[in-house]
Order: structure tokens, then sequence, then C-alpha cells
């Protein structure tokens, strides 16, 4: 009962769990195999497969490092994607954002002075 235990239900199990484990895992995060080699060599290696898929395939588990242009802190969640650039240097933001409401007061005051004045309203009565 032993033998059966340990030369079949754990390989098995095994197995399994490292053919889950590496379909589950993201492409960009397993190591030096493309996935569909390890997940190859899993299903026609089982055991050998499984042992190298976990020395040696399956993503460390360390927290991914921010690049140096994503926010430390996040101010806006929805904005706050991994990947997401933002301004490095808070004084060029900020002189970027009063660029950006000049132009957009300067596209207003040219929207009020081009707006042509409004047609006379037509007297009513004799209309022939």
């Amino acid at each position: 009962m032993a033998r059966l235990v340990l030369f079949y239900v754990v390989p098995l199990v095994l197995g399994i769990y490292c053919l889950v484990s590496a379909i589950i895992s993201r492409d960009d995060e397993v190591r030096h195999l493309p996935k569909i080699a390890w997940i190859l060599l899993i299903l026609f290696f089982p055991f050998v497969g499984s042992i190298a898929w976990l020395a040696a395939g399956r993503p460390v588990t360390r927290p991914r490092a921010p690049s140096p242009y994503e926010r430390a802190t996040p101010e806006f969640p929805e904005y706050d994607r991994p990947g997401r650039a933002a301004a490095v240097d808070p004084d060029a933001d900020a002189e970027f954002l009063r660029r950006i409401r000049e132009r957009a007061e300067e596209q207003r005051r040219r929207a009020r002075e081009q707006k042509l004045p409004e047609p006379e309203p037509e007297p009513e009565g004799d209309s022939g």
C-alpha cells in the first residue's frame, strides 16, 4: 500500500499541481522556457517535468518592483494600474497642468469672441 502511494499517487498529485500551476501562471512571469513548453514537458514527462517546473520554471513569488514612472502612493486608484506612467517631477507636473489651464481659458475666450449675435425676432402680424 505504501508503494502504491509513493510511486503512483504522489507523482500524480504532483503532476496535476504543477500542470495547473503552469496553466494559470502569466506568460511573462514563467522562467527559462515559454509557458507552452513547460506545459508540454509536464504532460509528456510528468515526474521529471514537475520537478523541473518547481525548480526552474514557476514564477518567483516576490512582489513586482514598480517602474520608475509609476506612482508610489495612489491618489486616484482607477488611474494607478501597473505600468501606467506618472510624472516623476512634481514641479514639471504642476507646470504642465498650468499650461493646460491657460490653453483651456484661451479656447473659451476665443469661443466667446467668435459667438455670433443672435438674430432679431421677426415682427408678428403682417405676413402677407
